[in-house]
């Protein structure tokens, strides 16, 4: 694989920063990244194995996470407040995918195979319903259609998490604290995260940039403000996966239920076990499946592993 690329894409005032792995000639495809997440939540590794299959793979940090453009002077609503007041939302997921297109542009992407996780399958999902000329294929991953969809909190998981650590995380290893207790709750029942690996990668975004939950809480509120989308999905004429851990206990299985039902010919692949993440033992089946969904596309090519 090719070294890593890095650049910065504009969309007005607002700084994108991305990172292209792969050959030039590969089938362009982009990586969006969930609530508050990095580039870095899409591993080398994992790339890697999609480079493998012939595509020219980019992460990039959304607005208001990694080291792109954090809108410090924007409002930061809570989640009921976007509910009851959508307008007052400091952006919507509309915008979130024009952040998107943005990126494409710089890299001179008349059009890509989109993948989505969590909130990044919002954005994609949007991305492929006001911008459809620039998507070739769509997968959600872990997603819903809605705010509402799926993600109510079920009283056994509101007892669970008040054992959060309550300290400011204010350090890499309170960090990496944090996410090693989040992943017992909400990581995959089947498929336990290995916990050195999982601090380690937590230190590492931490050095690159400390979470900023003001910058998380925008973003949760372009996702409640931005509405229903099944209506508008229920339009897409493009090849579509949903996937979705039928353990996933933050966007329940039901809201990828209804993306795929939503999307005319969509696939919906449940994996036993999986939670909210991204197992590294199922990182060869997802590859497969983005592989094989993209081979729909009217621009889909013949492809296989590189030995």
């Amino acid at each position: 694989m090719e070294t890593n690329r890095t650049g910065t894409a504009h969309h007005g005032e607002i700084e994108l920063v991305h990172e292209t792995l792969g050959p030039a000639g590969g089938e362009p495809l982009l990586l969006v990244c969930g609530l508050g997440g990095q580039l870095t939540y899409w591993s080398e590794e994992l790339c890697a194995l999609l480079v493998a299959r012939g595509f020219q793979v980019t992460r990039f940090d959304n607005r208001d996470a990694g080291l792109s453009t954090h809108l410090d002077g924007l409002p930061a609503p809570g989640v009921l407040h976007a509910f009851l007041r959508p307008g007052e939302a400091p952006y919507r997921l509309e915008d979130m995918a024009d952040d998107a297109v943005c990126v494409m542009d710089a890299l001179g992407w008349d059009s890509a195979h989109v993948v989505g996780v969590s909130l990044g399958g919002t954005i994609a999902q949007t991305l492929a319903i006001t911008h459809p000329e620039r998507v070739r294929s769509l997968t959600s991953i872990m997603s819903t259609p809605a705010a509402h969809l799926g993600t109510i909190p079920t009283p056994r998981v509101l007892w669970e998490t008040r054992k959060a650590p309550k300290a400011p995380v204010t350090d890499a290893e309170k960090a990496a604290d944090e996410a090693t207790f989040f992943a017992s709750v909400f990581g995959s029942p089947d498929y336990p995260a290995d916990e050195g690996e999982l601090r380690e990668r937590v230190r590492g975004n931490f050095t690159r940039r400390p979470d900023d939950l003001r910058a998380s809480a925008r973003q949760q509120a372009a996702l409640v403000a931005s509405g229903d989308r099944r209506k508008a999905l229920a339009r897409l004429d493009l090849p579509t996966l949903v996937l979705h851990g039928d353990a996933d206990r933050v966007i329940r299985p039901s809201a990828g239920r209804a993306t795929a039902r939503a999307v005319p010919g969509a696939r919906l692949v449940l994996y036993r076990g999986m939670g909210h993440d991204l197992p590294r033992a199922l990182w060869p089946s997802i590859v497969d499946e983005i592989a094989t969904l993209t081979t729909r596309s009217p621009t889909g090519f013949s492809r296989g592993e590189s030995s």
